[in-house]
C-alpha cells in the first residue's frame, strides 16, 4: 500500500491506495515544517482513523508540501512520518515538485503554483531546478490567496474599498480594525487567515474593483516569475496548479495573453495525478 500526500498551508489531501485501488481519500490540517515541529505532526497523524488503521500496511509514503524547501525542513517531516509509518519508506519533497509531476509527468515545462501561496520553477522532466523564488507570505506570494487577502484587508482598513464591496465585506465578516490587526500580527499562522478571503473574491468576481485586484495580482505573478522563466526557456509550455489559478481561469488566460504566453493546462489539486503517477511505479 502507498500513501500520497499533497499539503498546502491550509489543508493536506491524502490518498491511500493498493495496486491502483483507492483505499481511503481524506483531508487533514496542513503540514508545514516552517510552522509544525515533529511532535505536532505526529499528533496530527495520530488523530486520523484512516492513518491509524492502515499505518502498518503502508510501504511507501510520498509527501509533497509547502515549506519542505530545504534538507533541514524536509527532515522534520521525514522523522515524524518515519516514527508513525514504521514499515514505510518516506519521501519528502516541496509542493512545486508535486505540481510539476502532476502537470508535466516526465515532460519539461514551466510550472507555477497559485493557491494559498505562489511559486514557480523550471522542470526538466525529472527534477525541479533551484531558483530564488518561493520567498513566502511576507516577501512574495504575488497573485496568491495570501496576496489577495492582504490587498483586501489593507483596502478595508484604509477605507478605500468601494461602498458596495465595503458593505458586502461587513455583511460577510464580523471584523473590525482591532480584530483584524490582532489576527494578522499576534495570532499563529497569519498566512492561513489572509488566504481565507479567496472565497470573497470568488463570490464577487464580476465586480470591477475585484477584477482589477485579481488582474494586478496576476500581472505581478507573471512579471516576477513567469516572464523570466520564459526568457530562459522560450519553447517551454506553461502549467498551473492551485485553487486561485483554477478559480480564476479566465482572468489567468487573459493575463497570459497580454504577455504573449500560452497556458497548456490548469489543475486545481495535483493529488489525483500524483496518485496515478506513483501507483504506476509500485
Amino acid at each position: 500500500m502507498i500513501a500520497v500526500v499533497y499539503s498546502g498551508s491550509n489543508y493536506a489531501e491524502w490518498r491511500l491506495a493498493d495496486k491502483s485501488r483507492i483505499i481511503a481519500s481524506f483531508k487533514t490540517s496542513g503540514i508545514n515544517p516552517y510552522f509544525d515541529d515533529e511532535k505536532q505532526i505526529i499528533s496530527l497523524l495520530n488523530k486520523n482513523i484512516n492513518l491509524i488503521h492502515h499505518a502498518e500496511e503502508i510501504r511507501h509514503i510520498y509527501f509533497f508540501g509547502a515549506g519542505a524547501s530545504s534538507p533541514e525542513l524536509k527532515a522534520i517531516v521525514q522523522r515524524a512520518f518515519s516514527a508513525f509509518f514504521k514499515f514505510g519508506k518516506v519521501i519528502v519533497e516541496h509542493d512545486i515538485a508535486a505540481a510539476a509531476i502532476a502537470c508535466c509527468k516526465n515532460t519539461p515545462g514551466i510550472i507555477c503554483i497559485c493557491g494559498s501561496g505562489s511559486n514557480a520553477a523550471w522542470y526538466d522532466g525529472k527534477k525541479v531546478k533551484p531558483n530564488n523564488y518561493g520567498l513566502g507570505y511576507i516577501l512574495a506570494d504575488e497573485g496568491s490567496g495570501n496576496w489577495l487577502g492582504r490587498q483586501l484587508l489593507k483596502s478595508f482598513m484604509s477605507q478605500t474599498l468601494p461602498d458596495n464591496i465595503q458593505k458586502k465585506f461587513l455583511k460577510k465578516y464580523d471584523f473590525d480594525r482591532k480584530t483584524l490587526l490582532e489576527k494578522i500580527y499576534r495570532q499563529k499562522h497569519p498566512a492561513l487567515f489572509l488566504s481565507s478571503f479567496t472565497d470573497f473574491y470568488l463570490e464577487n468576481r464580476e465586480d470591477i474593483f475585484i477584477k482589477e485586484m485579481i488582474k494586478t495580482g496576476f500581472e505581478r505573478l507573471f512579471n516576477t516569475y513567469l516572464l523570466p522563466l520564459h526568457e530562459q526557456h522560450p519553447e517551454a509550455l506553461l502549467y498551473f496548479a492551485g485553487s486561485v489559478a483554477s478559480g480564476f481561469q479566465n482572468q489567468l488566460f487573459e493575463s497570459a495573453a497580454r504577455v504573449n504566453l500560452h497556458i497548456a493546462n490548469i489543475i486545481k489539486e495535483p493529488i489525483n495525478n500524483l496518485l496515478t503517477y506513483y501507483s504506476n511505479k509500485n
